[in-house]
């Protein structure tokens, strides 16, 4: 017997009229089915069809995946799993099911008050495994089990959805992770730390991203930088202003001319995206840094006692809009200092004022936090990165030599 779920509250007279005219098991199939299909998860929607089936005719309800190598082993189980049918029966219907790509029909068993019936979880001529469901009671009937059919096939189309998308999302992440280039190496005297935490779950790598440049000298240009958007679109866009960035680098220009070639180059590109960048050219050997910033956020240094402060850096206008207009500043640093540059998807929170935003990194303490590795996940950990609405990319470095400066001041 169909079990028809009851209705909440009170209907009209018209739909209680159409109630009338539809028949109870479509009624009970359309309520099944809108359970079913809620994400692009296949082991979600599994979970949702013993649901639905067990609520559409009774008793337990479980799948089988259509794998002749894997034990026969019931999954997503609904209701008491002793009252199913032994597991090999379903795995023979369930090689059957593959063997004829989807097309078997109906199994069904039964004894004494006990009654199974098994049925494909089918569409589009593949076979996604097996639905079995069994009950104490008399044997399903037809309707039953053509419903039964129905809510499966149904469970199939959006499990071959979710199959679709995943493959879809393995190309996706492989051409990002082809496109995400590791950073360079620093010199000698500069340690350097990097973090990377895409937003969303399905996404390798977006538009953020961290750059380590070895000039002359001993110098290392250290940068980070947000293109506009997310996905594989921003990351493309990524690859392509970090290509610039090390072949400009390599002339040895200082930071903020550096921010004039690269909006230069991207300006003349109209389908390029809008980026913001910040660079630090850092010089060991005197102890002293040199920033640029195009529309990025200041970074923060960290002092020998785990203080938080932002230095100051003249912002001019994002890379891409060919406005120009970069300046830099130089500051003081030496080897007790933590210099940390990061995207704004480490601190921006939704409906927060940025200044607040920025307040929130620089109260946290990190006098128990020694090395880089260490200030990094302090720093990620306490501003809940890992739930972050965008992407973010967070590079610490510290220098190894000329430990005598202080904190860093400008000049």
């Amino acid at each position: 017997m169909i079990r028809t779920p009851p209705t909440a509250g009170t209907v009209g007279q018209g739909a209680s009229a159409l109630h009338e005219e539809v028949p109870a098991e479509l009624i009970a199939l359309g309520e099944a089915s809108a359970a079913i299909g809620t994400t692009l998860d296949e082991d979600t929607t599994r979970v949702e069809l013993t649901r639905a089936a067990a609520r559409l005719v009774g008793g337990a309800v479980a799948v089988m995946e259509v794998d002749r190598e894997a034990d026969a082993v019931y999954e997503a189980v609904c209701g008491d799993p002793a009252m199913l049918p032994d597991a090999w029966w379903a795995a023979s219907v369930a090689r059957e099911a593959a063997d004829t790509q989807g097309s078997c029909g109906i199994a069904t068993a039964s004894r004494d008050a006990w009654s199974a019936v098994c049925v494909p979880i089918a569409a589009h001529g593949r076979c996604y495994g097996v639905l079995t469901c069994a009950r104490e009671g008399g044997p399903f009937t037809a309707a039953e089990a053509k419903l039964v059919v129905l809510l499966a096939g149904h469970a199939a189309s959006h499990i071959r959805h979710a199959r679709e998308h995943a493959a879809v999302s393995s190309i996706v992440g492989k051409l990002q992770r082809a496109l995400l280039a590791e950073p360079g190496r620093p010199h000698p005297n500069l340690n350097v730390a990097i973090r990377y935490l895409p937003v969303g779950h399905s996404t390798l790598i977006g538009g953020d991203w961290c750059e380590t440049v070895r000039l002359h000298f001993g110098h290392t240009l250290l940068v980070v930088g947000d293109v506009m958007g997310h996905g594989l679109e921003a990351a493309v866009d990524m690859t392509a202003y970090r290509s610039s960035l090390r072949y400009t680098a390599s002339t040895d220009l200082p930071p903020h001319r550096v921010l004039r070639q690269l909006d230069d180059a991207a300006s003349k590109e109209p389908d390029r995206r809008p980026a913001t960048c910040l660079i630090v050219q850092v010089d060991p050997n005197r102890g002293q840094i040199t920033l640029a910033s195009a529309g990025h956020l200041p970074p923060a240094v960290i002092d020998r006692v785990g203080r938080t402060s932002l230095l100051p850096v003249p912002v001019g206008p994002p890379l891409g809009t060919g406005l120009g207009g970069y300046e830099a500043v130089t500051y003081r640093l030496d080897a007790s200092q933590t210099l940390v540059l990061f995207t704004d998807g480490l601190v921006e929170r939704r409906g927060e004022d940025i200044d607040q935003s920025l307040s929130r990194l620089t109260d946290v303490d990190f006098k128990s936090a020694t090395g880089l590795d260490a200030i990094l996940d302090t720093m990620l950990a306490r501003l809940d990165a890992h739930r972050a609405e965008d992407d973010v990319a967070v590079l610490a470095a510290r220098l190894q030599q000329h430990p005598g400066s202080g904190t860093a001041t400008g000049q």
